[in-house]
C-alpha cells in the first residue's frame, strides 16, 4: 500500500510540475480521487481546467476517460450512449455505453449548469450512487472520480442538487504575475511532449487506496472536527448532515496521502474548500486556518502549511476591513459572528508575524475591536 501511495503522490507531482502554480487544485484532486468524492473546478477560461484533468487521467494506466462539453441543448445519448439498435429490434430498450461515461474511470463534465432536464437525473444518480438509471437498465459505474467545472455558479435553485453533488468546490484563477514565466516554458513542454515519460497507476491500485481510506482513524481529530461544523453552521454555511458525514472522507485523504494511519488537526485544511458561494471562501479560511495553525505535525499535508507565515500589511488591511463593517453598524447575528470569526483568526496569524513592532501594532487594533465588540454585546 505504501508503494501505490508513492505512486500517486509521483502522478501528482508529474502533474504538478506540468501546470505551474496550480499545486491546491492537483492537490485537492488527488484528495477527492482518494476520497471517491466529486470535485467541481470554478473559474474564468483559460486557466487550465480541462488540460489538467485531462493530463491527470493520462496518468491511470488502464482507465478509459470521459470529457464532454455540455450545453442546454446536449441530449442524454450523447453522455450515456445511444439505443442498442439490434437489442431495440429485439423489444428490448438498452444502452450501448461503449466509450461514452458509464464505462469511464475518469469523468470531467465541462460546463456542468448547462445540464438540462433531461439529462439531469441519471446524472444525479450517477454523482451521487456511482450508478447508472435509465429505463428499466441499472449498471455500476467503474468512475473513480467526477469532476465538473463552469466560470458561473448555479443561479436556478433547480441546478442546488446538481452543484450539492460536489463535495469540494475548488477556485482556480490565473496564476501569479510572477510564475507567468514558468507558466510559458511549462506550456511549451507539455506542447512538445511524447507520451512516453508519463508516470502510471493502476485505476485497481487507486480502488486498493480508496479503500484503505476507510480504515484510516479519526479519533485523534473527531471532536474539534464535530465542534468545527457547528460553528460553521452558526457562521451560516449550510453542510447538511449527509455533506458532514461525506467530509470526514477528504480528512482521511488527507492522512493517507501522508502516508499516516490517523487523522492530525491539520488534515481538516480540506474544509476551505466546501464553500456555496464566493463571499463564503474568506470565511472558510479564516475558521479553519485558525484550527489546523495550532498543529506543528511534521507530516502534514503541504496544502495545511500554506498560510504559516502572514504578511504584516494584509493582516493589518483585513483587520481595518472588520473595524470599518463593525461601525457600519446594521448587522445581522450571523454577521457578527462572521466578523468574530475572522478577528479570532487574525489574531492567530498576528502570532506568526516577525517584526515585533508590526506585531504589536496590529495585536493593539485587534483589541481595541475587541473592546468595541464587547461593549455593545
Amino acid at each position: 500500500m505504501i508503494q501505490n501511495i508513492a505512486k500517486l503522490n509521483t502522478v501528482l507531482n508529474y502533474v504538478k510540475d506540468t501546470f505551474v502554480g496550480k499545486n491546491d487544485v492537483v492537490d485537492l484532486l488527488g484528495i477527492c480521487l482518494l476520497a471517491k468524492e466529486n470535485a467541481f473546478l470554478y473559474g474564468p477560461p483559460g486557466t487550465a481546467k480541462s488540460a489538467i484533468v485531462r493530463t491527470l487521467s493520462k496518468t491511470v494506466k488502464d482507465g478509459k476517460n470521459f470529457e464532454y462539453l455540455l450545453t442546454r441543448f446536449t441530449e442524454p445519448n450523447e453522455i450515456f450512449g445511444p439505443f442498442d439498435i439490434r437489442k431495440l429490434k429485439e423489444g428490448e430498450l438498452l444502452t450501448n455505453t461503449e466509450g461514452m461515461m458509464p464505462e469511464a474511470s475518469l469523468v470531467f463534465l465541462d460546463e456542468i449548469f448547462n445540464a438540462n432536464s433531461a439529462i439531469l437525473n441519471s446524472l444525479l444518480t450517477a454523482l451521487n450512487e456511482k450508478i447508472f438509471k435509465r429505463g428499466k437498465e441499472t449498471k455500476h459505474l467503474p468512475a473513480l472520480m467526477f469532476v465538473g467545472a463552469s466560470n458561473v455558479l448555479p443561479e436556478d435553485e433547480s441546478l442546488n442538487a446538481l452543484f450539492d453533488r460536489f463535495l469540494v468546490r475548488i477556485n482556480v484563477d490565473y496564476v501569479n504575475p510572477e510564475l507567468l514565466q514558468q507558466v510559458l516554458l511549462a506550456g511549451r513542454k507539455l506542447e512538445n511532449q511524447t507520451e512516453n515519460n508519463i508516470p502510471e497507476i493502476q485505476a485497481d491500485e487507486i480502488r486498493e487506496l480508496q479503500n484503505l481510506c476507510k480504515t484510516i482513524d479519526l479519533r485523534p481529530i473527531y471532536e474539534v472536527y464535530l465542534n468545527t461544523i457547528i460553528s460553521l453552521r452558526n457562521t451560516g454555511i449550510t453542510i447538511s448532515d449527509r455533506r458532514a458525514v461525506k467530509l470526514q472522507n477528504l480528512i482521511a485523504a488527507s492522512a493517507l496521502i501522508c502516508g499516516r494511519k490517523e487523522a492530525v488537526l491539520s488534515d481538516l485544511w480540506v474544509l476551505k474548500h466546501i464553500w456555496d458561494t464566493e463571499e463564503q471562501i474568506e470565511i472558510l479560511e479564516g475558521i479553519i486556518n485558525r484550527t489546523i495553525e495550532k498543529d506543528d505535525n511534521p507530516k502534514s499535508h503541504p496544502q495545511a502549511m500554506q498560510n504559516k507565515t502572514p504578511n504584516p500589511e494584509e493582516v493589518m488591511k483585513d483587520v481595518k476591513i472588520l473595524v470599518e463593517k463593525w461601525n457600519s453598524g446594521t448587522l445581522s447575528f450571523e454577521e457578527q459572528n462572521v466578523i468574530k470569526d475572522k478577528l479570532r483568526y487574525l489574531q492567530t496569524r498576528c502570532d506568526w508575524i516577525r517584526n515585533p513592532e508590526q506585531k504589536q501594532y496590529i495585536q493593539q487594533e485587534i483589541e481595541s475591536l475587541w473592546q468595541k465588540i464587547l461593549q455593545t454585546v
